[in-house]
């Protein structure tokens, strides 16, 4: 419930915040009354987030068992592949997001058609709508616990609309850019569990090599799948389901916020820490640089009773200082 709760909230909050600059933008330059067709845009988006979720939901209880778990690893890969895009996305084009919007609702008004706005509408939220419904699925094929996931999530876009309705009104102020770093992070933590169960759902499938295969490499005392070194590459990394209850407390909440399993393949233990190190590391590598005032130089640092400088000489200094000091930017702090 915590873990759906965040993503609920962090993407809840993006599609806000797009929503918020189009309505803004629009009543600011006086076309408020093409606001239903953008509206329209957003209803379709969310209609394709909850089809895709009711298809993804239902449909799969009509494949056989062997032909789910392919197609529920097939799927949570492409969730994985699309939650990693968004966050560098959003890393990249929030800076210029509201520009961005902007000029995109200048460019649709200007055509003057009825489609251009519905589209605009359509495809700011849609994106964030898609994206929450894959990765909310994916989570519940993981946990098995539908109800607690969809309540944490409804409960997420409930306070992520309450949120960008008050940031709209100026009611409260919020650091956009810390947040989503630290919601970011924790997006990468949980897409690394989803590609750990994704790979599990392939292996039961065979279309990957696992325990569940001729493959996987077989103890010679108990005649089971062996576990630990052993066991590498096609066997069992660890078995730790004597300590931990597979389907205990402890075990959901670990595998929701950290994507551990009792019981893991050596599979899935290497495509989690490879995603965790290399998407990490790019995503570390993205965040934005804490600017402060910059060490003083030698010019800077002398004393007060040195020649005083000539108005030439002054000026420069003058324009150079307010570079100096930090920049609220408008995608930074709302």
């Amino acid at each position: 419930m915590i873990a759906s709760l965040l993503i609920g909230l962090r993407e809840g909050l993006e599609a806000a915040l797009v929503v918020g600059i189009l309505v803004a933008y629009l009543k600011r330059i006086g076309r408020a009354d093409v606001l239903p067709r953008m509206w329209a845009g957003i209803g379709l988006a969310v209609a394709l987030s909850l089809t895709i979720g009711a298809v993804l939901t239902f449909g799969a209880y009509s494949l056989a068992p062997g032909a789910q778990e392919l197609i529920g690893g097939l799927m949570s890969l492409f969730a994985v592949a699309m939650v990693t895009w968004m966050i560098f996305w959003m890393q990249k084009a929030g800076r210029t997001m509201k520009a961005t919007l902007e000029g995109g609702l200048d460019r649709a008004l200007a055509k003057g058609g009825l489609w251009a706005l519905v589209a605009i509408g359509f495809v700011s939220v849609a994106r964030e709508g898609i994206e929450t419904t894959l990765l909310l699925w994916s989570m519940v094929q993981s946990f098995g616990s539908a109800p607690m996931a969809l309540l944490g999530a409804l409960i997420g876009l409930a306070i992520a609309i309450v949120v960008g309705w008050l940031l709209a009104r100026g009611a409260v102020r919020l650091d956009l850019r810390r947040f989503f770093a630290w919601t970011g992070g924790f997006l990468v933590i949980v897409a690394a569990g989803v590609l750990a169960y994704a790979i599990m759902d392939l292996q039961e499938a065979g279309a990957l090599p696992g325990p569940f295969t001729t493959a996987a490499p077989i103890d010679p005392v108990t005649g089971a799948v062996a576990t630990g070194f052993a066991a590498f590459p096609f066997g069992w990394a660890f078995d730790l389901s004597g300590a931990i209850a597979p389907d205990g407390t402890a075990a959901t909440i670990l595998q929701a916020t950290l994507g551990f399993m009792p019981r893991m393949t050596w599979l899935q233990v290497i495509a989690w820490l490879i995603y965790i190190v290399v998407v990490g590391a790019f995503f570390l590598r993205g965040l934005p640089r804490r600017r402060g005032a910059r060490k003083p130089d030698a010019a800077a640092s002398a004393p007060a009773t040195a020649q005083p400088s000539t108005p030439a000489d002054a000026a420069p200094a003058a324009s150079a200082s307010p570079t100096a000091l930090p920049v609220t930017t408008t995608e930074g702090t709302a």
